[in-house]
């Protein structure tokens, strides 16, 4: 029974190893949740295979297995997945025999300990197979080409692997001056224990922040794009009045010009009209809808589309989004807009169309937005289309913004793909 568990823990340990190797180097084809349940089945098939005792049988199927995970789950050519795999399977060989021939070459009445010596050499080579699995992470990450700025302080960690393997040498050495006596030998192992479980604790949570540290720091960008976008956007309508002030002003510019007229002043005439025509003021605007912040978006998306030859319809009816923020129609619309251009763009006979109207009988409106798209998107695990672009961990925040403010105004999201007419389709209901 003890045997049982031990093998149990020790595929346990290296089940978790195996986790933190990947995830810091490779990118993930399947949802965290998928991962972890195929993990999960394949270790407990080897687990199963160890109760064999068939010592080339376990090497030869940690081997096949890891490789099966690596290849099924992450976006990995199989050259590539065999190659870490017998990374991975010969560290973890290299460690087991490596702590066996110090145990028995320096203190081998340790390994003849009914239970503890047994306990102690588990512990042991999984703290050492995890050291020169962190420093190969380290490696390499630092080569990956694709990889954003790599923190070179993360190196610092290295110093609790090392200091670990020095602990164990160190209960080692005590052990042979002075054997262990009940109940000191029972807290030494459980001590061992202790410090692997806290080596891939504080590795797992310097994982999980430097996550986070980046989705905050990709947040805070998206932001500042959409505070930017929301001053562009502002000096159009304050340009759009300003049109509006000289359209006004019109007659006292042609009252001007009368009586350059009757001075028989063509030069300065001539000026006076060529000041007038190259006045910013007198660019042309489009009228699209009532609203003026979302009327200067939706011009400005026009010309994108006009430019790359999208055909850019709209149906926006009057006073539907007169209760939406300003800096909320910039959020919404301009990712809303962004996606759906470059979904558009490059194919032919490619078109947008808008539509925004009030559901009847209730405080709701609908937001339609349907556009050209080539392929069918991927779906994540909450059902929303995976970004395709290379680097997704730096993409993807367009649509947390949309999703933000659908639940803002109490609204709902739905998308999905007509294969039939190779459209994309965005529905949204947001409370008035």
């Amino acid at each position: 029974m003890e045997h049982i568990i031990l093998l149990f823990f020790s595929f346990f340990i290296e089940a978790v190893i195996l986790w933190q190797y990947v995830s810091n180097l490779f990118s993930p084809s399947h949802s965290s949740k998928i991962r972890l349940a195929i993990l999960s089945t394949l270790y407990t098939i080897l687990f199963l295979f160890s109760l064999l005792r068939q010592t080339w049988l376990n090497i030869i199927s940690f081997f096949v297995i890891n490789t099966a995970f690596l290849y099924m789950l992450f976006k990995l050519k199989l050259l590539l997945a065999l190659f870490h795999s017998a990374i991975i399977t010969a560290i973890m060989v290299i460690s087991e025999l490596a702590v066996f021939g110090i145990m028995s070459r320096f203190i081998p009445h340790f390994l003849l300990e009914p239970g503890f010596g047994l306990v102690f050499y588990t512990v042991f080579s999984k703290i050492f197979f995890f050291a020169v699995t962190y420093l190969l992470i380290h490696l390499f990450k630092v080569k990956k080409t694709n990889q954003a700025q790599y923190d070179h302080s993360e190196v610092l960690l290295m110093l609790i692997p090392i200091s670990s393997v020095f602990i164990m040498f160190t209960f080692l050495a005590i052990g042979e001056t002075s054997s262990f006596l009940p109940p000191v030998d029972f807290m030494v192992t459980i001590s061992a224990v202790f410090m692997l479980m806290v080596n891939l604790l504080v590795f797992g949570i310097n994982q999980y922040n430097q996550k986070k540290s980046q989705e905050y720091t990709d947040m805070q960008l998206l932001l500042q794009k959409e505070s930017d976008s929301i001053e562009y956007y502002e000096m159009m309508l304050s340009q759009n009045e300003n049109q509006s002030i000289l359209i006004h002003d019109i007659k006292k510019h042609l009252q001007s010009i009368k009586l350059l007229n009757e001075k028989k002043d063509s030069d300065k005439i001539n000026i006076y009209i060529q000041q007038l025509m190259e006045s910013s003021d007198l660019k042309e605007t489009s009228k699209i809808c009532d609203n003026e912040m979302l009327n200067a978006i939706l011009c400005r998306y026009q010309r994108q589309c006009k430019d790359k030859h999208i055909i850019f319809h709209t149906d926006v009816r009057s006073g539907t989004v007169k209760n939406i923020y300003q800096h909320d129609l910039t959020s919404l619309f301009c990712n809303l807009l962004d996606n759906a251009v470059e979904s558009a763009d490059n194919i032919p006979d490619s078109f947008i169309e808008l539509t925004i109207q009030k559901k009847e009988k209730s405080p709701f409106i609908v937001i339609i937005i349907i556009n050209s798209c080539r392929n069918a998107p991927v779906y994540n695990q909450d059902g929303s289309p995976v970004s395709h672009k290379k680097n997704k961990a730096r993409h993807g925040f367009g649509l947390k913004s949309i999703k933000k403010v659908v639940k803002q105004y109490h609204g709902n999201l739905q998308m999905y793909y007509d294969s039939n007419s190779a459209t994309f389709h965005t529905i949204i209901t947001l409370k008035q």
